[in-house]
């Protein structure tokens, strides 16, 4: 049962890949221009900033970021390589000139803290909750896990983005596999 509903994610995210929005050379300010993500935080965090959220073009303009996204906090290989792959890499990409290393996911940024703090990773890497999806949906690179139980969620892809500039984009077939969307992979391609 599992692979099936692996192999029908696996079509068709293949089928969505051809009509993404994003790729290499693509601004990323230009491809979501009025989109926000919601920095991870506490609730009460949350509270005392009235809920704000941070403007994509705050995020990458003048900055040199790796930024990956992943379908789900306190998912399988989400939690075990996706992260830990960063993690582990973080000084090689700060001597890389990387100013910031960001991990995304369609999450609420209260469940990006918790799951952050857990896997002790919130002082190497920013974590953001892209709650509604707006982000990944602009990118188009959302993929529909419902048959998993999680319904709509992005794909597991990392990119190198410079100034808003995509200089490098890796996107996995499926999101059960970890072959290009890696720390090594993508440090590699700095």
């Amino acid at each position: 049962m599992a692979s099936a509903i692996l192999k029908r994610t696996r079509m068709m995210a293949q089928s969505l890949r051809s009509y993404a929005s994003i790729s290499v050379g693509s601004d990323v300010t230009v491809a979501a221009p009025n989109v926000s993500l919601q920095k991870a935080r506490s609730w009460d965090e949350g509270v005392s900033s009235k809920f704000s959220t941070t403007p994509i073009k705050d995020i990458f303009k003048g900055k040199n970021v790796v930024i990956f996204g992943l379908p789900g906090a306190y998912t399988g290989v989400c939690s075990m390589q996706h992260v830990p792959s960063y993690k582990n890499n973080i000084d090689k990409f700060k001597a890389k000139g990387i100013d910031s290393v960001i991990c995304v996911a369609v999450n609420d940024p209260y469940t990006m803290n918790g799951w952050a703090e857990k896997l002790q990773a919130k002082d190497a890497i920013e974590f953001y909750g892209d709650f509604d999806g707006s982000f990944h949906k602009s990118l188009d690179l959302t993929i529909d896990l419902s048959a998993a139980l999680l319904g709509l969620r992005s794909h597991r892809w990392s990119a190198y983005v410079v100034d808003g500039n995509v200089k490098v984009l890796n996107v996995e077939e499926a999101p059960s596999d970890f072959k290009v969307s890696g720390g090594d992979v993508i440090l590699g391609q700095i």
